[in-house]
């Protein structure tokens, strides 16, 4: 049976918030999100109405990037020097999310319906053991830092006006230890979760954790055997009869677990370090043959395999099973490369960026 799923659930409202400003009256948004067996839908259409790419079928998919750092800070004064932009000498987290606003329509008119940002950030050096920093939103008590949300509220904004669909993260491993133990994790998601939905936001998916599977997290309850209990806590948060859509993500090369699966509303899974397309269609086949799936959409919202001038790819692999693909390019921290990597250059600026988005407005038409 195909079903929908969409943000107004009828489902109890959770208790009302406890500060003023979270008590005033959502404002109204244009965009919503909605899912439709393994489709997803902006505003009850389809995503990429009717589209196909040699002759594969793109209606319904949710193209995106990974660009987790638009909202990011340090507050390590040790490591916030490896940051400084170079015209200034210095790190500045507002002209960080000016800059990432103003790329915004770019992206949206090569196609990009969607693009992963996380309230912990990822790591600005693209791949680490260790991450001395401290670039997270969320306190050691589970609350959210001011600056934070006031950097993510105008990223929401701009993505509901363009018509776009955030996936939003939490977690980010390397930096869960600073929040101080397990209730202040579930404090995290809720405060995450009445925000979005106090704000009247509609066209938001949430990522509980980026790569929950990754063996640094501290806390036990973000790790894959428990995980299932905060997407099920994130679910049922509600406003006015309306819910959140939830799903966490698993590290390259894996696929989710059963009991992630079936509490999950879409899978999440990460093409790093998949060198072969080959392994990008059997992950989206062993997905499909898990014992608690259900028709749903399957994203790729990582992937920093490219060749994109090559006839099959990881991106044409995932479309070819009917998957949608997210584009992670870490670069270096030279203002001059990648998505990851603070300072960052948001525009698409560099040959790797261009082949992706150049692909991308090719396979889905653009605006």
């Amino acid at each position: 049976m195909v079903c929908d799923i969409q943000v107004g659930m009828r489902r109890r409202d959770f208790v009302a918030l406890t500060t003023p400003a979270l008590l005033m009256a959502a404002p109204t948004h244009k965009t919503e999100v909605s899912i439709h067996g393994e489709q997803f839908r902006i505003n009850g259409k389809p995503t990429y109405a009717g589209r196909s790419f040699r002759g594969m079928k793109i209606e319904g998919l949710l193209m995106n990037s990974r660009v987790v750092q638009g909202i990011f800070d340090d507050r390590n004064p040790e490591t916030l020097v490896k940051w400084k932009y170079p015209d200034t000498g210095k790190w500045d987290a507002e002209r960080n999310t000016k800059e990432f606003l103003a790329a915004m329509p770019e992206w949206r008119a090569h196609g990009l319906l969607s693009f992963t940002i996380n309230l912990q950030g990822g790591s600005p050096e693209g791949y680490s053991k260790k991450q001395p920093w401290i670039t997270g939103g969320i306190s050691p008590d589970g609350s959210l830092k001011k600056d934070y949300l006031r950097r993510l509220q105008m990223i929401l904004d701009k993505a509901d006006a363009l018509g776009m669909v955030p996936i939003l993260g939490i977690f980010y491993f390397g930096q869960d230890q600073n929040v101080k133990d397990e209730a202040g994790v579930k404090r995290a998601v809720r405060n995450t979760v009445e925000w979005v939905l106090a704000r009247g936001y509609r066209n938001i998916l949430l990522e509980v954790a980026n790569e929950c599977d990754v063996k640094s997290y501290d806390h036990e309850i973000i790790k894959p055997a428990r995980m299932p209990d905060l997407i099920q806590l994130a679910k049922s948060i509600t406003r006015g009869g309306r819910r959140l859509l939830v799903g966490t993500s698993f590290g390259g090369r894996t696929i989710p677990t059963e009991q992630i699966a079936a509490a999950s509303d879409f899978l999440l899974i990460h093409g790093n370090g998949v060198t072969e397309p080959k392994r990008i269609r059997e992950m989206a086949a062993a997905v499909r043959k898990l014992k608690s799936w259900r028709p749903m959409p399957v994203l790729f919202n990582e992937d920093d395999h490219f060749e994109f001038d090559k006839p099959d790819n990881n991106f044409i692999a995932a479309v070819e099973s009917y998957v949608s693909w997210g584009y992670f390019d870490p670069g270096a921290s030279d203002y001059s490369d990648g998505y990851q990597c603070p300072p960052i250059n948001w525009g698409i600026n560099t040959p790797r960026k261009k082949a992706f988005f150049n692909l991308l407005k090719e396979m889905t038409g653009g605006l």
